[in-house]
């Protein structure tokens, strides 16, 4: 089929226009950014995304017609009818996308946030105040949501809390939602509905833990494939009109990530670990890999201690973790040797070190430029030794319980 038109993203009748076009048929699909790809498309894309997956490594992502339409109208049923969104993110990425999406399918004028400036209590109120739908829908990462909470007691923020609760419904995904920030914007009377899916599932296709219309979720051995019983913790698999065709030009990938059953029917393996009730509830645990995910953008560690172990000059090795944070999700951590600390010798966890403000400081610059803002550390924390397991291995888990029970540097 034709090659991908490429609308400006920040050209939204034009990128409309385009989708539009795409899922009637009408025109090529849509790639919000120029493709790594030169080979012809599969029939029936209508999008390609580009994802960093669960490996970090970018991968561009086919999404038919048939299966973006499937998750807008699910998405519609779900939350009670077609409505009016409101885009506060970036149309680069699935969450975005898909709000410019189901706003194409539902026929609903689109309202956008000023997506050019930070995002912030008084935009978001502004951005609503410009909405004249009955129904109002909005997708907020939980970033965002922690943002609008966390400024009540301002004349900001009590503007922003009262278009927060003027949404029929309030969409939060990309990242882990921690209790604490779920119950807070629930107990201002919105209406947060958590999602949970990914590229390949078209976005969200678990609302609340139960899965859209026609979608199928179950936990699998990791290493049989074998499907698991009720409440048991194992890797998350998703089937159901809503998944991606494929990987462009990484047919192997495709293939072991998309298994089909010898009833035909055809399974994602995620990257998540979880477990479903009694009464089909998921409960997502964590990924299954070291993937930081922080304010809903996949952060790859390994890609992160290549740079840092480039630039800070006195140091031993670099680990990169992520730990809880109520407003990002996970917040992004180096925890770096030095090997005769200032205080605490060997082993210890040193924060008051001389360098340290300056390790995070070069840190963060050094990330940011070569990876972008959303990978460089937060924090930076020096001890003598790093832990490790086996021969010399370092032991992630416990390097993340360390950077966990430290108090944050951040800048």
């Amino acid at each position: 089929m034709p090659r991908a038109d490429v609308p400006a993203p920040d050209d939204l009748v034009e990128l409309r226009a385009a989708l539009a076009a795409a899922l009637s048929g009408r025109g090529p699909a849509v790639a919000p950014a120029p493709l790594a790809f030169t080979g012809p498309l599969p029939d029936g894309t209508a999008l390609v995304l580009r994802t960093s997956g669960s490996t970090g490594l970018p991968r561009e992502v086919a999404l038919g017609a048939a299966a973006l339409v499937a998750s807008a109208r699910a998405t519609h049923e779900r939350l009670g009818g077609d409505a009016q969104w409101l885009l506060t993110l970036p149309p680069t990425h699935v969450a975005g996308l898909q709000v410019v999406l189901r706003s194409v399918v539902a026929g609903t004028d689109l309202v956008a946030a000023d997506l050019d400036a930070p995002f912030s209590a008084a935009g978001f109120a502004a951005a609503a105040a410009r909405m004249d739908g009955v129904r109002r829908y909005v997708s907020l990462v939980p970033t965002q949501l922690h943002r609008l909470v966390h400024a009540q007691g301002t004349a900001d923020g009590e503007a922003a809390l009262d278009a927060l609760r003027s949404f029929d419904a309030i969409l939060v995904g990309g990242a882990a939602t921690s209790p604490s920030l779920l119950a807070a914007a629930r107990g201002t009377g919105a209406a947060v509905v958590t999602t949970y899916g990914m590229t390949e599932t078209s976005g969200g296709c678990v609302y609340d833990g139960v899965a859209l219309a026609g979608v199928r979720v179950r936990t699998v051995d990791g290493s049989s494939g074998q499907e698991l019983p009720t409440a048991a913790t194992g890797v998350v698999e998703i089937s159901g009109p809503v998944l991606a065709t494929g990987y462009l030009g990484d047919e192997a990938l495709t293939a072991s990530t998309f298994r089909t059953d010898p009833d035909g029917s055809r399974w994602l393996r995620t990257s998540d670990l979880g477990s479903l009730s009694p009464d089909g509830v998921l409960t997502v645990l964590g990924r299954a890999d070291d993937v930081i995910v922080t304010g809903g953008v996949n952060v790859a560690p390994a890609a992160v201690e290549a740079v840092l172990s480039g630039v800070l000059a006195g140091v031993g090795e670099v680990c990169v973790v992520g730990v809880p944070d109520r407003e990002w999700g996970q917040r992004v951590v180096a925890v770096v040797e030095v090997r005769h600390p200032a205080e605490g010798g060997d082993g210890a966890e040193v924060r008051d070190h001389p360098a340290a403000d300056d390790l995070l400081a070069r840190a963060r610059h050094a990330v940011a430029t070569t990876l972008g803002p959303p990978a460089a550390p937060r924090d930076l924390l020096v001890v003598g030794d790093l832990p490790r397991r086996g021969p010399g291995k370092i032991d992630r888990a416990a390097v993340t319980e360390l950077a966990a029970r430290t108090a944050p540097r951040t800048l």
